[in-house]
C-alpha cells in the first residue's frame, strides 16, 4: 500500500516553497514521512540558491516519487509555470496554485498517493484572478463531489498533540452566530467529526466535549438561551446516534490541562472560542485537518506570510506536523479497513 504523501506548493510567492525544501533537509531528524511536491523546480531551484540551501532536486513521475525521497526532492512539474517571486503576490500564478490542488486530488482519489498535504493559498490573489469559491476548503469538497451523487460537507479541525478543536461556525460576524448556529449544524458536525475520529484517528469511542455559546453556558436561562434551546437538544440527538457528547460547557473553564483529559476533542460554537485555545497552546505545530472529505487532507495552521517568504526565517513546524499526522491518519484508515 502507498505510503506517499501529495503536498501542494500553496502560492508560490508565499512561504510555502521554501517550508518544504527545509522540511525535506530536516526529514530524517523530523521524521517526514515522503512525499511528492507539486510545483515547478526551476522556481525551487531559484528560491533553494537564493537561501543557500543545497537541495538536489528531480522532476518525477508518481511511481518514482517514493523511491528516491531519500536522496532527492521529489517534483511533480506542474503544466502551469508560475512567475512567482517571494514576497509579491501575483495573480498570475493563480493558474499554477490552481492546477497543484486539483492534480493532488486527482492523486489521492486514484491511489497515487495515500493523503493530501496543503500549502497555505491567498484567498485574494485567487478572487483576483476570477477563483469562484469562498476558500481552499469549499474548493476541495467541490473536487471531491465531482462524480458523486452529492458534495461532501466539510469541517474544519485544528489539531494538536494537546487539544485538537471544532469551530461549529467559521468565517462569519460574531454578530450573525445566533442565527446561524442551529441543532442541525451541531449534530452534522458532531456526527461527522466522531467519524472520522474512528476511521483515521482510531479512536474506539470519540468523546465530544460542546462549548457553550454565552458565558456560563447561559447560567440556566440568565445569560441567553442558545445553549439550552440549540445546544443542549443537539447533545441529545448526538447520543442517541451512538457518539459519546457531553456539555454544553462554560467555554473558559474547558481547556485546561485537565479538563482536556476528558475528551478528545471540543467543539466551538464560534470561530474564536475554538481557535484562541488552540493557538495559545500549540502555535507553531498546529494542523488543520478538513474531515468529511473522501480522501485525507491536511494542511500547516498558517497562512502565507508573505511578509516574510524568501527571507529563511518561516518555522516549518506546522508543516511537519502536517506531513507527519497525514501519514498517521493514512495507517489508521488502512488498519480500519483491514
Amino acid at each position: 500500500m502507498r505510503q506517499l504523501l501529495a503536498l501542494t506548493q500553496g502560492d508560490p510567492a508565499g512561504i510555502g516553497p521554501e517550508l518544504a525544501l527545509a522540511v525535506w533537509r530536516q526529514r530524517e531528524q523530523r521524521g517526514i514521512p515522503p512525499f511528492a511536491y507539486l510545483g515547478d523546480s526551476a522556481t525551487l531551484s531559484v528560491l533553494a540558491e537564493r537561501l543557500g540551501l543545497p537541495v538536489p532536486l528531480r522532476s518525477v513521475s508518481w511511481d518514482e516519487a517514493e523511491a528516491c525521497f531519500d536522496t532527492a526532492f521529489p517534483v511533480i512539474e506542474l503544466e502551469h509555470r508560475p512567475p512567482a517571486q517571494s514576497g509579491q503576490p501575483d495573480p498570475a500564478n493563480a493558474a499554477s496554485v490552481i492546477e497543484a490542488i486539483e492534480r493532488g486530488v486527482e492523486a489521492v482519489e486514484t491511489g497515487k498517493a495515500a493523503a493530501l498535504v496543503t500549502n497555505p493559498i491567498a484567498k485574494s490573489v485567487l478572487y483576483a484572478a476570477g477563483f469562484q469559491y469562498p476558500g481552499h476548503t469549499e474548493f476541495l469538497a467541490e473536487l471531491a463531489g465531482r462524480g458523486r451523487e452529492a458534495t461532501p460537507r466539510p469541517v474544519m479541525m485544528i489539531w494538536s498533540e494537546e487539544l485538537a478543536v471544532i469551530p461549529v461556525t467559521i468565517h462569519i460576524p460574531l454578530e450573525a452566530v445566533p442565527e446561524q448556529l442551529t441543532t442541525e449544524l451541531i449534530v452534522e458536525t458532531g456526527r461527522i467529526a466522531a467519524a472520522d475520529l474512528k476511521r483515521r484517528f482510531g479512536v474506539a469511542r470519540p468523546r465530544l466535549a460542546l462549548c457553550g455559546l454565552n458565558p456560563h453556558a447561559g447560567e440556566g436561562g440568565a445569560l441567553g438561551k442558545e445553549d439550552a434551546a440549540v445546544i443542549a437538544p443537539a447533545i441529545d440527538r448526538l447520543r442517541a446516534l451512538g457518539i459519546e457528547a457531553n456539555g454544553p460547557y462554560p467555554a473558559d473553564t474547558l481547556f485546561h490541562a485537565r479538563a482536556r483529559t476528558g475528551y478528545d476533542v471540543a467543539l466551538g460554537m464560534y470561530h474564536d472560542q475554538a481557535l484562541i485555545p488552540i493557538k495559545t497552546i500549540a502555535f507553531d505545530d498546529g494542523v488543520n485537518v478538513t474531515l468529511g472529505l473522501p480522501f485525507i487532507r491536511t494542511s500547516p495552521d498558517h497562512g502565507t506570510a508573505f511578509d516574510i517568504a524568501g527571507k529563511g526565517i518561516a518555522r516549518p513546524d506546522s508543516l511537519c506536523a502536517a506531513l507527519r499526522l497525514a501519514a498517521r491518519m493514512a495507517a489508521a484508515e488502512r488498519g480500519a479497513a483491514a
